[in-house]
C-alpha cells in the first residue's frame, strides 16, 4: 500500500449544541457539551487511519493536559508517536465550536502550539516526506511549513494534496506543486475570485484552477457533492450521500483523509472522490469532529 505523510494541526474541540448560533453580543442558552479530538491535520490523518491507510502524522501539541491527552489518543488510533512533537512552554491548540439545530457550526481556534511547528520539524520527518507517495496538507499550520513541506514533497516526486482551509490566499508558486486542491466552495472563491451557485459555475471555477496551476482539483459542495476536475479537462460531479445531518464538523476533513486513502490505493479521482463523499456523510450523521469518523467497515 503506498504511503501517506499528513502534517497539520492538533486541537481540543470544546464543543456545545444549540437550537441557533448567537448574534454579535448575543448570549444563548445552549445545550449538549462535549470535549472531544479536533484539528484539521489530526482529523485528517485519523480518518486516513481508519480508513486503513498506511499513514503517519506530523503535528505539535503543548506541554499541558489536553497535549498529554492527545498523545495517547494518537497512540490509540496507531499513529507513530515519533512524529508527534511537543513545544515545551506552549498550550495546545483549542476550538471553541457552537453547533445549531440544523448541524451548522461556527467555529474560533486558539492554535497554540500548531503555530510554533516549523521548517525545523520539517526537516526532522524530510526522510518520510520524500519517501511518502502522498504527502497531506491544510492551512492551520504557519504558512511557510506548508510552502517548505510541499517543496520537499514536489521535488522528490511525492504527490502533494493541499486542502485549502481555513481559506487563505494562496501563491501561484505554492499551486503549481500540488497534484490535488480540494477547497470547498467559501475557499474555492476567495482563491478564484468566482462565485459558485450550480456545476456550471464549480466548473468554471475548477478550471481556474487548473490553470492558476494544480494538475487536478476537487470542489467539496456540501450537500450537492463534489465536482472533480482533472488535468485533461474532464469534469464529474460526484453526487451526495443524502442523510440527515447533526453536526457538519469535520466533514471536509473526513472526505480529505478517506481520498487520500483511497486514492494510495490506485483508485481514479472520481472513484476516490465517491469513496469520500461515503465516508464523509456518515461522520455528518454524528456528533464532534474525530469522534464523528467511521471506520472503513462501515464504508463497506
Amino acid at each position: 500500500m503506498a504511503k501517506i505523510v499528513v502534517i497539520g494541526s492538533t486541537n481540543t474541540d470544546l464543543v456545545i449544541k444549540t437550537e441557533r448560533i448567537p448574534e454579535q453580543g448575543e448570549t444563548v442558552i445552549g445545550g449538549s457539551f462535549m470535549m472531544t479530538a479536533g484539528g484539521k491535520g489530526a482529523n485528517q490523518a485519523v480518518a486516513a487511519a481508519r480508513m486503513d491507510g498506511d499513514v503517519i502524522f506530523v503535528t505539535k501539541v503543548g506541554d499541558d493536559m489536553f497535549g498529554e491527552e492527545s498523545q495517547r489518543h494518537f497512540a490509540d488510533e496507531n499513529l507513530p508517536s515519533e512524529y508527534i512533537f511537543t513545544e515545551h512552554g506552549s498550550p495546545s491548540g483549542v476550538a471553541l465550536i457552537t453547533v445549531d439545530a440544523r448541524g451548522e457550526n461556527c467555529i474560533v481556534v486558539a492554535p497554540g502550539a500548531n503555530d510554533t511547528l516549523s521548517r525545523s520539524d520539517i526537516d526532522a520527518v524530510r526522510s518520510q516526506i520524500e519517501a511518502a507517495d502522498f504527502l497531506l496538507l491544510q492551512l492551520e499550520i504557519p504558512m511557510e511549513v506548508v510552502e517548505y513541506a510541499a517543496d520537499i514533497a514536489h521535488r522528490a516526486g511525492t504527490k502533494v494534496i493541499l486542502n485549502p482551509a481555513p481559506a487563505a490566499p494562496l501563491s501561484r508558486e505554492l499551486i503549481g506543486k500540488l497534484y490535488l486542491i480540494t477547497p470547498n466552495r467559501t475557499e474555492c472563491q476567495l482563491l478564484t475570485g468566482r462565485s459558485i451557485n450550480d456545476e456550471k459555475s464549480a466548473e468554471a471555477a475548477a478550471t481556474v484552477l487548473l490553470a492558476m496551476g494544480a494538475r487536478n482539483a476537487i470542489i467539496t459542495l456540501g450537500s450537492r457533492g463534489a465536482l472533480v476536475a482533472e488535468s485533461g479537462g474532464e469534469h464529474e460531479l460526484i453526487p451526495a450521500q443524502h442523510v440527515v445531518a447533526v453536526d457538519t464538523t469535520a466533514a471536509g476533513d473526513v472526505f480529505n483523509g478517506a481520498l487520500c486513502v483511497a486514492l494510495s490505493e490506485g483508485r481514479t479521482l472520481s472513484e476516490a472522490a465517491t469513496f469520500a463523499t461515503k465516508a464523509s456523510a456518515i461522520s455528518v450523521t454524528r456528533m464532534g469532529a474525530q469522534s464523528s469518523i467511521p471506520y472503513r467497515i462501515e464504508i463497506k
